[in-house]
């Protein structure tokens, strides 16, 4: 079929076309204008959750954005915000409401429950595209309620949304008040160990007082070297002056007394000798002279004798002293092992202390953390835009419907008339009698209406 065939047959059956395109456009006017009118509203809501949270200072991870915008839009479409919802709005305890759900329900249920399934019937969460902006669409039949139900889910959604944020907090907080008692009697029982400890073994600064008691001993040590060394030499003097009758020995040789002693010796003795020559025994100074001798010589003895003695004495008296500091050092050596054991013992105890106290504080920190986010009452969600009461139906639309009513009349009737035509095909053209016939055309007729005639032309037939 070509092009000016279909305008022929569209000319012939324009009827058809007009008809249908009233129909279509008639039933599409009354349906609209009959149709109960739909208002529709919105509300944009705002998620924070590229920003970091005041408290904790965590920041969301990039690759995690997909996923949390998917998830607040379930959240905003859950059965949870629309009870909520339900609760700010106080439909529960209107009265009409209860009426009509009387008569829907017909049975003991939840009026709560009946109309969040109402809302979310209502309600559609739309995100944007490459934005954190979620838009709560709501329609309805009466403008103000549908305006209601939008702001009401996107409160709800900010409650919500708080309150799945503070929820685990508080109960991760119980556990730590918990955590943080059962921490501090650990760290008083370790502190008690530690004091008791202390007063047990008469403790008070382990670290001077071992200290003073190492000084002590190295003291000793060197007090126990030269007691040795004085007692070897002692022993070594007193030695040479019992071996040879203590008359070579150096301390007799040091000594000025015996020394004077025997150089008094030897005058007398050179003083006897001479009277010795020239007097008798029995001469009173001869006599004299040679008591003077035996007393000197006496006295020489003595004084040699005293100071054997005490050069005998003098190395019992320095092996006493190496015995008695060594016996001190000894003791000072088992004071300062006892003291290394109890440091060490100390230290255990006193480690137990810091690593319950390290313990206690890093609780107390997260205790503190956990509550002051629990106590945070700043939500992630923040209302951008709130709904308005629409003035103007979002359906049905009428004008719209008419001008579509329009195309697909038009679209409709042509579509009948060419079925009207297949089915009743007529010649309309020339090119029609070539292809049914199958034979050469000599003219064609071009009908038409008559043409009027003039009076002069009417006159000149008529004669």
């Amino acid at each position: 079929m070509t092009f000016p065939q279909l305008l022929t047959i569209l000319r012939a059956r324009y009827k058809v076309i007009l008809a249908t395109l009233l129909i279509v456009v008639t039933a599409t006017v009354a349906v609209s204008l009959a149709l109960p009118k739909i208002y529709r509203t919105s509300t944009t809501v705002l998620l924070n959750y590229k920003g970091t949270d005041p408290v904790s200072g965590r920041v969301l991870a990039a690759q995690l954005v997909s996923g949390y915008m998917a998830t607040q839009m379930d959240i905003v479409a859950s059965r949870s915000v629309a009870l909520k919802a339900v609760d700010n709005l106080g439909l529960a305890n209107d009265p009409d409401v209860r009426q009509r759900f009387r008569m829907a329900t017909g049975r003991n249920a939840s009026i709560r429950d009946w109309l969040a399934d109402s809302l979310l019937k209502m309600v559609e969460v739309a995100p944007s595209r490459e934005s954190s902006v979620i838009e709560i669409i709501a329609k309805g039949n009466d403008p103000a309620f549908v305006a209601k139900v939008a702001n009401a889910f996107a409160t709800a959604y900010q409650q919500l949304n708080l309150q799945i944020k503070v929820e685990p907090l508080h109960q991760a907080s119980q556990y730590f008040s918990g955590e943080v008692k059962t921490l501090r009697a650990n760290l008083e029982e370790a502190e008690n160990k530690l004091s008791k400890y202390q007063q047990d073994h008469g403790i008070v600064s382990t670290d001077n007082h071992l200290d003073v008691e190492t000084a002590r001993l190295n003291e000793l040590s060197t007090q126990l070297v030269q007691a040795q060394g004085q007692a070897i030499e002692a022993s070594s003097r007193g030695s040479q002056a019992m071996g040879s009758g203590g008359r070579d020995s150096p301390d007799v040789a040091s000594n000025m007394l015996i020394q004077n002693l025997k150089s008094s010796l030897a005058t007398a003795e050179g003083k006897f000798a001479m009277l010795s020559q020239n007097l008798d025994r029995n001469h009173p100074q001869y006599q004299a002279a040679k008591a003077e001798v035996d007393r000197l010589q006496a006295e020489l003895n003595s004084s040699i004798s005293s100071t054997n003695n005490s050069v005998a004495n003098n190395g019992r008296i320095q092996r006493q002293r190496e015995a008695e500091v060594r016996a001190a050092l000894s003791a000072q050596t088992a004071k300062v092992l006892q003291l290394n054991r109890a440091r060490d013992e100390l230290s255990v105890l006193g480690k137990d202390v810091e690593s319950a106290q390290h313990a206690y504080d890093a609780a107390m920190q997260r205790l503190a953390q956990t509550e002051l986010e629990g106590n945070a009452n700043q939500s992630d969600v923040s209302v951008l835009n709130p709904a308005a009461t629409p003035t103007r139906p979002a359906s049905p639309n009428v004008m719209l419907n008419t001008v579509l009513s329009i195309l697909l009349g038009s679209t409709l009737g042509l579509a009948l008339a060419i079925l009207a035509e297949m089915a009743n095909r007529r010649v309309r053209s020339a090119n029609d009698l070539l292809k049914v016939l199958q034979a050469p055309m000599l003219g064609t007729i071009a009908w038409g209406k008559p043409a009027r005639r003039s009076g002069f032309t009417s006159l000149f037939l008529s004669r």
